[in-house]
């Protein structure tokens, strides 16, 4: 678990289920991930692998609970998506954060991915993490470029053009 003044990032767990299915149900959410809300169906097997990326690999993506009220209020954390979008990408951790819209405009994204990279810096020490955005995304690109991910090109995925960025290892 790691704790930030205002956030608590940790596993998800059972009861976590109901209000990612909601997150994923939000047009609002989804808008620049896939833009269309997941049906119950779709929610299942994308929170399943959040355990089993945990077991696997060691990592994965944090619930986002706001400590003052205990709610859920998205997912970040760095995830092995299997994207296929080549060596450039594809081998190194992909930083992830997805927020409930009840997170959103607070500053609770940058405050969690922060705090989930340097958690990641520490326990892993990788050369380079890479993320990819929509390229109409723009708080989520600032948000990147504040992490310190730099823009290295375009790619197509799922039939979408996305942006492809990567952060080096802090010297």
């Amino acid at each position: 678990m790691i704790e930030t003044e205002r956030l608590l990032l940790r596993p998800h767990i059972a009861d976590d289920f109901e209000d990612c299915r909601a997150m994923w149900q939000d047009p609002a959410v989804v808008k620049y991930i896939s833009g269309t809300p997941s049906t119950e169906a779709e929610a299942w097997p994308r929170f399943l692998g959040y355990f089993g990326r945990w077991k696997l690999m060691g990592y994965g993506l944090f619930a986002l609970i706001e400590k003052s009220s205990g709610q859920f209020l998205g997912e970040v954390g760095f995830s092995d998506f299997r994207r296929g979008l080549g060596p450039d990408f594809d081998p190194f951790h992909e930083a992830a954060w997805v927020l409930a819209a009840a997170g959103h405009g607070k500053g609770y994204a940058l405050e969690a991915m922060a705090a989930a990279q340097e958690w990641l810096d520490e326990k892993f020490t990788p050369a380079k993490t890479v993320c990819i955005i929509s390229p109409e995304n723009a708080p989520s690109i600032a948000l990147a470029e504040k992490l310190g991910f730099r823009a290295t090109g375009e790619a197509l995925y799922n039939e979408n053009t996305v942006r492809l960025f990567e952060r080096l290892k802090p010297e």
